[in-house]
């Protein structure tokens, strides 16, 4: 196969599944966010790689229902904040685009549950939907736990250097295990703020769990009815 056909098919694939390629690119940073972490160029390089992830989530929001207007308004700037915060060595900045891009991390899931519920059937791009709300949600929450231990110092402790800010890996990872219900953390919320962002992740996985991961297992079922034998 030729490149021209090669790049025409990749093309063609990533407009019928956007969710995909989102839910591919933040799997991926979970592999590479621990590389990126401790060297300069590896937090410039994580910075770029922020700036992919929202632009891959101003597209799927372009491809939903949602008002585009409002994606957009927060992407920007917080892309500037985040480039200005690098520049400038001004970490203040960095926390603004932190909250920033929470709020559009939950705007892109918000759209894309409505995009998920608008119908009575199940298409592939739906199911990966799924995965990609689920990973919005995590990044969303963990934004907002960086914030938050920014705000209001020593809101989460751990077993290990329990007296340091926790780092992004690690907040990603209290994220992860509180919105999937498992709660296999060793970050611990101290502050009461810190507790009431961790309680609502818990009840919004709950949520995403038994509203939209259960409809789209019912609609599919509906759909391949299992047969039964004799």
């Amino acid at each position: 196969m030729t490149k021209p056909l090669l790049w025409l098919r990749w093309l063609v694939t990533a407009r019928r599944h956007p969710c995909a390629f989102l839910l591919i690119v933040q799997l991926a940073g979970i592999l590479l966010y621990p590389v990126m972490e401790d060297t300069q160029a590896g937090r410039a390089l994580f910075g770029a790689f922020g700036i992919l992830v929202l632009a891959l989530a101003l597209w799927v929001v372009n491809r939903s229902a949602a008002v585009n207007w409002i994606a957009w308004s927060l992407a920007v700037p917080a892309v500037l904040l985040s480039v200005s915060s690098a520049i400038f060595d001004q970490p203040a900045l960095g926390i603004y685009a932190h909250l920033l891009e929470s709020g559009l991390y939950f705007y892109t899931a918000g759209s894309l549950i409505a995009y998920m519920l608008q119908d009575h059937s199940v298409t592939s791009d739906e199911l990966f939907a799924a995965g990609a709300t689920f990973t919005l949600l995590a990044w969303a929450f963990a934004f907002s736990f960086s914030v938050c231990q920014q705000w209001y110092p020593g809101s989460f402790t751990a077993a290990v250097d329990p007296q340091s800010p926790r780092s992004w890996m690690e907040l990603l990872f209290l994220s992860f295990s509180l919105l999937s219900g498992v709660g296999l953390s060793d970050v611990v919320p101290i502050q009461p703020q810190a507790r009431a962002l961790v309680m609502l992740e818990q009840f919004a996985g709950v949520m995403y769990i038994a509203v939209v991961v259960s409809r789209l297992i019912g609609l599919t079922i509906l759909k391949h009815p299992v047969r039964k034998e004799g």
